[in-house]
């Protein structure tokens, strides 16, 4: 297994990514682009990488604050993701950029992409989507599903799962609805699967130490929706 840290540029900010591929598997592959939680990218969402790439796959985690580095002080992870949140723009421009990255790589079958997140990074992955981005298939795990573009759903050329929480304090039955509103008037391919008993971050083990109301891990959702974006990938780029 080869990890490599990748230096780019995106949105005019120095983007440090990290890059996982099984060098044994000959030939070209499906590549997916995994997007981090809010805090930024962690040793949780390169892990998931390298989990991907033992599949079979290249993955690359990308990175959207700068620098590859976490945000320092987590209270500035709101005033980060709110300008993105009222206009789209930006986190596609980023988005975009590490796409190419991993298209770029010789082991990647640039017609076979997915792009999956998780929470932050899970919007970020929808709007890569919306943005009309030539994806085979869009993950978001405890993913806001909030837009303030829904009409870009008519770009959607990917087949798009979603795993909710049902007690998620932050993705509440009114956004679920309004997500179900915009996939169905863009004419998506679309599934939302919607798990009792699980809040937001349920697929991070350390969700719990923060101490926020909610957020918590969640190991049998962790595992089902993992499945369940396995069974999309089969469909999708196998």
């Amino acid at each position: 297994m080869r990890t490599e840290s990748i230096e780019y540029r995106a949105d005019g900010v120095r983007m440090i990514g990290q890059y996982v591929v099984d060098d044994s598997k000959p030939g070209r592959r499906g590549g997916v682009l995994v997007c981090h939680e809010g805090p930024g990218l962690t040793d949780h969402t390169k892990k998931i990488a390298a989990r991907l790439a033992a599949l079979g796959y290249a993955a690359f985690a990308m990175d959207y604050h700068g620098d590859g580095k976490p945000l320092a002080d987590p209270s500035q992870t709101m005033a980060r993701l709110q300008p993105w949140m009222a206009d789209p723009t930006g986190i596609r421009s980023r988005a975009r950029a590490a796409l190419d990255v991993l298209k770029e790589q010789k082991e990647v079958d640039p017609a076979r992409l997915a792009a999956i997140g998780y929470c932050f990074g899970g919007t970020t992955a929808l709007e890569i989507a919306r943005s009309g981005a030539d994806v085979k298939a869009v993950v978001g795990f405890h993913s806001g599903l909030a837009t303030a573009r829904p009409q870009d759903a008519v770009n959607i050329k990917a087949r798009v799962l979603v795993c909710i929480g049902a007690d998620d304090p932050i993705i509440p039955p009114e956004q679920r609805a309004a997500f179900e509103a915009e996939m169905k008037s863009g004419g998506v391919d679309w599934r939302l699967q919607l798990y009792g008993g699980a809040g937001h971050s349920f697929t991070n083990p350390a969700a719990d130490s923060r101490g926020m109301r909610g957020f918590f891990y969640h190991a049998a959702t962790d595992r089902r929706s993992w499945n369940a974006m396995i069974e999309l990938f089969d469909e999708t780029l196998n």
